[in-house]
């Protein structure tokens, strides 16, 4: 499986003054990014800071309350209460891969993986079972497909909540930390599957605090910092060069922890 060949190197992703508020708390400010078809954005800064949020926005889990998010010609405007069925049309584009695996915990994992194309899709149910049980050959996981989540480590639920999304077929993959709840010796696995992603021309919106997965594979890494992006350009000059003093103490940090 593979992503929509794109005909040109259009935006996919276009993010307009998209701004969120949680009661007084102003969670994000007036952020814009654009991401073209087949880039890889990486997303960094400090907990807190609104990364989440911002992902979230992306396809309507969170409802903005101001700006513009297009995933190819499907664009909502958030400056008036978007209907439930724009919403619906923006996730359509997308998938996203969480944290915490959120599989469920009583169904096998090929039915984890099966289930969001045949129930919300309503795709064929030969050809839903045949791609699934393919994406879990390619990782190595076709045995454990009548297992249940609580019988795989951290990193094959990961694994396998990364396979449910691309199940889905989305045009637009989002990941929300997904190496930050497993234990170091897990994460390798789960970031190889990213690179392969990413190498197979997947476009991807990655929060992460892995910044040498994020100078490897992303084309773009933005800084984000209570709410606004504080730093966006190539991980050249944001990682090894970055302008903002908040963004060379951030890196250093992780660089160099203590």
């Amino acid at each position: 499986m593979s992503p929509t060949d794109p005909t040109t190197a259009s935006s996919l992703l276009t993010v307009e003054g998209v701004s969120k508020r949680f009661g007084e708390i102003e969670v994000l400010r007036s952020v814009d990014l654009r991401v073209a078809r087949g880039e890889v954005l990486a997303v960094i800064g400090a907990s807190g800071s609104g990364k989440t949020t911002l992902l979230r926005c992306l396809n309507g889990l969170e409802v903005p309350d101001a700006g513009r998010v297009a995933i190819a010609d499907t664009a909502v405007d958030f400056s008036s209460r978007p209907a439930p069925r724009e919403l619906r049309a923006l996730r359509d584009r997308s998938a996203m891969v969480f944290q915490h695996y959120h599989l469920f915990p009583h169904r096998t994992v090929l039915e984890n993986i099966t289930e969001g194309p045949l129930v919300v899709q309503r795709r064929p149910r030969d050809q839903v079972h045949d791609e699934a049980l393919a994406l879990l050959e390619r990782v190595g996981l076709a045995s454990r497909a009548g297992a249940y989540p609580h019988e795989l480590s951290g990193g094959q639920q990961q694994r396998v909540g990364i396979l449910r999304a691309l199940a889905l077929r989305p045009e637009l993959l989002l990941f929300d930390e997904p190496t930050s709840a497993l234990d170091p010796e897990l994460v390798g696995d789960v970031l190889t599957l990213m690179r392969d992603l990413a190498a197979e021309g997947w476009t991807m919106v990655v929060v992460t605090h892995e910044l040498q997965f994020a100078r490897e594979v992303a084309q773009q890494v933005a800084f984000v910092d209570e709410g606004r992006v504080l730093e966006h350009g190539s991980p050249a000059q944001v990682l090894r060069a970055p302008r903002e003093e908040r963004t060379r103490q951030f890196v250093h940090r992780l660089l160099h922890p203590l």
